[in-house]
Formats: C-alpha cells, structure tokens, sequence
C-alpha cells in the first residue's frame, strides 16, 4: 500500500543499497549458497600470475611467494541488463556480500592480501553473469627440502591451493588455461637459487571426515648457486689441508714449526665446519658438504698423526744409535738443539763430530794465542753458513724421516682421487 511505502521511505535505520547493488540485485537472492546449490558442482577456474619469490629459507623449510591469484566462475544470479555489453568492475566492498569461492594455500604458515593502499582486491562482472575475481597475495608455505645433497642440490617445491568447505560434489577447481595457467615474471631471480622450470598440475586430496577435494600445484625447481659455496667453505678446505702438507717438508727435529702448523689447520678446519653447520637445519642424515669437510679434516688431523709417529720413531733410533757408538753422556758431544743455537740449523751427526773435534783442538791449542783462535773460529763459522746456505735441500731432505718422504706423495694423491670421485658422484 502508499502508507507503507510512504513508512519505508521516513524508516532512516535502514541503509538504502547502492545502485550497483541494486542493478545486480543483491537484495533478491541468498548468496550464503553457492551458485547452482543442489545441483552439479560449479566450475572454478584458477589462472596465477607470480609477481616474486621473496625469500627461501633451509633453516624454516619454507619459501615466501608474491602473486596475483584470478578466479572464474559463472554465478546466474549477478547477471544484468547492458545495453553495450560491457562489463562491470568493484572493489573489495562488495565482496562481502555475494559468494565467493573459499580456496586456501595448503601447508601455508603466514598469508595476506595486500592493502596498500586500499585493499588489492578487484571484483569483475559481466552481463552473462560470468565473474573475475582477483587477489594480489603474499604467502609463506613449508617445502620439504632434502640436503643429503646440499649444496649440490635441487629442491621442489610447491604451492597448492584447494576448497577448504566445498568438496568436488560442491565446487570443482581446475587450471583456467591449462599449463598456460601459469605465467612469471621475467626478472624473478634470487640470491642463492636458480629457477629452473614452473608448472602447474591438479590432483585430488582426501580426509577422512569430508571427503575428496580438488587440489591444484604450483611447482617450481630451485638448483642451488655453488659458487658462493665453493668461495666460503670447499676452498678454504682445501688451502687448509695443503697447508697441512707443509709439514711433511719441514726439518723433522722442528718440533715447535710442526706441531703448531697441525693444530693451527685443525682448528681452522673445525672453524669452518662449525660456521657451516651453524646456517643449516639440524638434519638427522649427513649432506654432501658433510662429507667433505669431514674427509677434509680428517686429511688434516692425519697430518699431525703422521709427524707424532715421525718424531716417535727418530727419538726410538737415535737412542739405538747412542747406544751403538757407546755415547748415552758424552762430555763433549754437542747436541741438536746447540748445534742448531751455533749456526741456526740442525746437523747430523757427521757435523757433531766435526764439532766435536774442533773442540778437542781447542783444548790442546789452548797455548795459542785466543786472537788466532778466534779468528780461526770466525772463519770456519762463516764457511760453514755458506755451505750449509747452499745445500739446504739437501740438508731438508737428510733429516726427514722415511714416512715424510712416502707422506709427500701419498697425501696429496689420495686427496686428488677424492676430490675426482666426490665431485663426479655430486655434480
């Protein structure tokens, strides 16, 4: 009647719809139901474009990706009159108050819809009643990594979105444009990664309380950049156990030289493998730079195994030697450490007994006069720097042990077969 027209118009608590709302004629229909409820299920296409990976962490086993998520779908009940036949678009105001479909990033851990400055969200209606719908959103989701390979690895990931109430009785998700669902951005790149394919695949997942849903892939392989790793971990392993070899070419009577230069290489070593543990996930299984660092170190710790038994061995047959020639105490034998104070380096036992006989000399000549004699001394001292300058290789090569001398060759061809055989299995 006019009187209740005329007490709806004056009643100022009920807000009056818009005109966009009117034309699409929310009021008239239930949109808590999905289109078609009770019938077939309804179609939704997906198409995603990927703005970026943000970020891959090993140590979370996630990955953050930015994209741009489209839906399709055909709802009779927004369908309108248009004389041009031309479309019609809102923003995320009205996304409240129709159906939408409920799709949701499965194993997601942190998720949101950019509002910068107003919320990305665009709604797009044509007059048929077909509906765009379109998200820019940033989402973290868990990638189960394997690093029994790491950091010649190449890990898959995948984001997958699915219904979280409709099953496929009620909705049925699928690719808008088949693989071509699926577009990136040209500059994506990331620090440590190179991206080697995306692809997208559907499937099904079942629960047991609900049902089956479908469920659509986004996957993408990562293959890990080693040339930061090569830089930071596996060459300074290898300058280490090199330098560890430096020994095997020192005087073996240069206790102090050697045995510092050992444990110096161990504890860089240890260094090393603690710093790249400590930006890797604490995995139960050993990784492929595992492997490595702990040959490596074990190359390294065997070299100072391999001068204990050297120095071990020498004191063993000096003592037979002493022993042979009936010198346990001699008064005038002049030992390695002060022969080695007289000129600044180690002689053998040849050189002893020189010094031994010049000494002799000196007390019988004791009558002489001490100018003589120092003069004498001075003159034997420098011919024997000089002669001892230019057979230091020789020298080296007298006071070294057997074992130094098989370690020369064996240590650093083991290492060569190693290296030949780990990066041929990794790579």
């Amino acid at each position: 009647s006019k009187r209740e027209i005329k007490m709806r118009k004056l009643d100022s608590t009920k807000v009056r719809p818009l005109k966009s709302e009117q034309l699409l004629r929310i009021e008239d229909h239930d949109f808590a139901l999905r289109p078609g409820f009770g019938g077939s299920p309804i179609p939704v296409g997906i198409d995603v474009q990927v703005e970026s990976i943000d970020s891959i962490s090993e140590v979370d086993m996630d990955f953050t990706m930015t994209l741009y998520l489209r839906h399709y779908w055909k709802d009779e009940r927004l369908s309108f009159r248009s004389n041009k036949n031309k479309s019609m678009t809102f923003d995320g105001r009205l996304i409240k108050k129709i159906w939408v479909p409920d799709v949701f990033f499965v194993h997601s851990k942190r998720s949101f819809i950019h509002d910068t400055t107003v919320e990305n969200v665009m709604l797009r209606v044509y007059p048929d009643g077909n509906v765009l719908f379109s998200l820019r959103i940033t989402v973290s989701a868990m990638c189960f990594m394997d690093f029994s390979r790491f950091p010649l690895d190449t890990q898959n990931c995948s984001l997958e979105l699915e219904s979280y109430a409709y099953n496929e009785d009620d909705l049925m998700l699928y690719w808008k444009h088949g693989n071509k669902s699926l577009s990136t951005d040209e500059h994506i790149s990331l620090s440590q990664f190179f991206i080697e394919e995306f692809s997208a695949s559907s499937g099904l997942a079942f629960y047991s309380s609900t049902g089956w849903y479908n469920r659509l892939f986004i996957n993408f392989a990562l293959r890990r950049h080693i040339f930061f790793f090569v830089l930071q971990s596996y060459f300074p392993a290898m300058l280490m156990v090199m330098l560890s070899w430096v020994s095997f070419w020192i005087d073996r009577r240069a206790v102090p030289a050697r045995v510092s230069l050992g444990i110096t290489t161990v504890l860089t070593m240890s260094t090393i493998m603690t710093g790249v543990s400590a930006s890797m996930p604490q995995v139960s299984y050993i990784k492929a730079v595992d492997v490595y660092l702990w040959i490596s170190f074990l190359f390294v710790f065997l070299s100072v195994i391999e001068y204990a038994a050297v120095n071990y061995l020498t004191t063993i047959e000096e003592r037979k030697q002493l022993k042979k020639r009936g010198k346990a105490s001699g008064m005038y034998t002049i030992d390695a450490v002060q022969a080695m104070a007289f000129d600044g380096c180690f002689h053998d036992t040849d050189v002893d007994i020189d010094l031994t006989a010049f000494s002799d000399r000196c007390e019988e000549n004791e009558t002489r006069a001490c100018a003589a004699s120092g003069s004498n001394v001075d003159t034997a001292r420098i011919k024997r720097k000089r002669s001892l300058k230019g057979n230091v290789g020789r020298i080296i090569l007298q006071n070294n042990h057997v074992i130094d001398t098989y370690s020369r060759i064996i240590f650093p061809s083991v290492y060569i077969v190693f290296n030949f055989f780990y990066w041929g299995l990794y790579i």
